[in-house]
C-alpha cells in the first residue's frame, strides 16, 4: 500500500545528522551550484577549510533519467573527510523513488529535494522552485520520500514562487514527514539573486519546523553568517557563490563561531579570522585551475570554465574591477595566468579583503551560457 501523503509522519527513531567539524558550533555547509559543486570544486574547497556537509549538483529525475556518472563521482570518490548529500530536482514520484534506489547504493550522507532552482527553464518544467506553486504536489513527493528514505532526508527551499502565501503550509509539510535538515534560502523564485534576503521568513521556519534550519541566501562573510544566525536563530548557514571568491570562508566561520562563543556574539576587527593574502588567492586559483581541467578538453574551454570563477573571486581582487576586465579578455591559459600574476603578485603581501567590493560585479560568463542553476545566472 503506497503511503498517505497528506498523513503525520509515523514515529521514527532520531536521526542525527553527521557530527561536524566542530562540535558545539553552528553548521555549514557548501550549496550545491550546478556546473560548480563537482568532486573537483569539493576537494579545492576541502584543501582551504571544508564545510560540515557537501551537497552535489542535482541529479536530474524523469522518465528517462539514469544518476549521472560525473555526480556519482562525489559520492564515490569523496576524499574531503566530510559528508555529501545527493541532491535531485524532479516531480515524476515514481521516478524519484527509482533514482533514490539507485543512490542509496553508494555512500550518500542523505537525500536532499531541490525545491528553489529559480531558473526559468528549471520551474517551467514544475521542478525546483517550481513546484513551490504546487504544495499538493510537494506533500505527495515529501510522504514518498520520507517511506523511501531509512536515513536522513533533507529539503532546499525558496520561500515561495511569485510571494510567501504557501510559506506557512510549507514548513507544516517538513514537519508533517519528518524533514531532517532544512536549507532556506530567503527569497522567491521570481526574485532570482536580485532582492534583499528576507531573513524574517528564515526565522519563521527556524521558530516552526522542529528540524533545524540553514540560513543561505548573500552570506558573503563569517561576520555576515554570525550576524543572520542571530538575527534569525537558524541552526547554521549555506553558502555558495561566496565560497567559490573566499575558499576560506568556512574555516574562517568556524574561528568567528568560537569567537561568537566567548564574547557573546560581538562584530569587530577581524582578531582570530584567518586573513588571505593575494598571493594565496594566486595559489588558490592554480589549485582550481589545475583540479578542474579535463583531459581532452580544448584550452580555451577550459580557461572559458574558469572564468566562472574567477568571475566571483575578482569581486575582492580590487575595486575598480581592472582584474575583472582583464581576465575577460584572456584567451588562452598563458594569458590567463598572467593577468594574475600582474594583479595579484605586484604586490603578494596585501590581504585579500573578507567582503567584496561594492560595485564590482560577477556577471555571467558570457563564453558559456546555459539557462539552468549554474553561475552563469547568478548576478552579483
Amino acid at each position: 500500500m503506497s503511503p498517505n501523503p497528506s498523513a503525520p509522519a509515523l514515529p521514527a527513531e532520531p536521526r542525527r545528522l553527521p557530527a561536524p567539524v566542530a562540535a558545539g558550533q553552528p553548521l555549514t555547509a557548501l550549496a550545491p551550484m550546478q556546473d560548480v559543486t563537482d568532486l573537483a570544486f569539493m576537494r579545492v574547497i576541502a584543501r582551504y577549510g571544508a564545510p560540515d556537509f557537501f551537497f552535489t549538483e542535482f541529479f536530474r529525475v524523469h522518465a528517462q533519467s539514469r544518476p549521472e556518472s560525473h555526480i556519482l563521482r562525489s559520492l564515490d570518490e569523496n576524499t574531503t573527510g566530510r559528508p555529501v548529500f545527493a541532491q535531485l530536482i524532479g516531480e515524476s514520484v515514481p521516478d524519484i523513488l527509482r533514482t533514490v534506489r539507485a543512490l542509496l547504493a553508494h555512500p550518500v550522507a542523505g537525500i536532499d529535494l531541490n525545491l528553489g532552482c529559480p531558473a526559468p527553464k528549471i520551474y517551467r518544467k514544475n521542478v525546483g522552485g517550481g513546484l513551490l506553486r504546487d504544495p499538493v504536489r510537494i506533500d505527495e513527493i515529501l510522504g514518498a520520500l520520507r517511506a523511501a528514505v531509512p536515513g536522513l532526508l533533507t529539503v532546499k527551499m525558496r520561500i515561495g514562487f511569485e510571494d510567501t502565501a504557501n510559506f506557512a503550509h510549507l514548513l507544516e509539510l517538513i514537519n508533517r514527514h519528518a524533514v531532517d535538515l532544512l536549507t532556506v534560502h530567503g527569497r522567491t523564485v521570481k526574485e532570482m539573486y536580485r532582492s534583499e534576503v528576507h531573513h524574517d521568513c528564515i526565522a519563521q521556519a527556524a521558530q516552526t519546523v522542529r528540524c533545524p534550519v540553514l540560513a543561505n541566501g548573500n552570506i558573503t562573510s563569517a561576520d555576515r553568517a554570525a550576524t543572520i544566525l542571530a538575527r534569525t536563530g537558524a541552526a547554521g548557514v549555506m553558502i555558495g557563490r561566496h565560497a567559490i571568491r573566499n575558499p576560506w570562508i568556512f574555516r574562517q566561520c568556524r574561528e568567528r563561531f568560537a569567537r561568537r562563543q566567548t564574547d557573546g556574539g560581538a562584530a569587530g576587527p577581524p582578531g582570530g579570522i584567518f586573513e588571505p593574502t593575494l598571493a594565496d588567492v594566486r595559489e588558490y586559483i592554480e589549485q582550481l585551475y589545475r583540479a578542474t581541467s579535463t583531459p581532452g578538453v580544448p584550452e580555451r574551454l577550459q580557461v572559458a570554465r574558469m572564468k566562472k570563477y574567477l568571475n566571483f573571486i575578482g569581486q575582492s581582487v580590487d575595486p575598480a574591477g581592472a582584474f575583472l576586465h582583464d581576465m575577460r579578455r584572456a584567451q588562452t591559459e598563458a594569458e590567463l595566468f598572467l593577468v594574475c600574476d600582474r594583479h595579484l603578485l605586484a604586490e603578494p603581501a596585501r590581504l585579500f579583503p573578507l567582503e567584496p567590493y561594492p560595485g564590482v560585479l560577477a556577471r555571467p560568463n558570457r563564453e558559456a551560457s546555459f539557462e539552468t542553476c549554474s553561475l552563469d545566472n547568478v548576478p552579483a
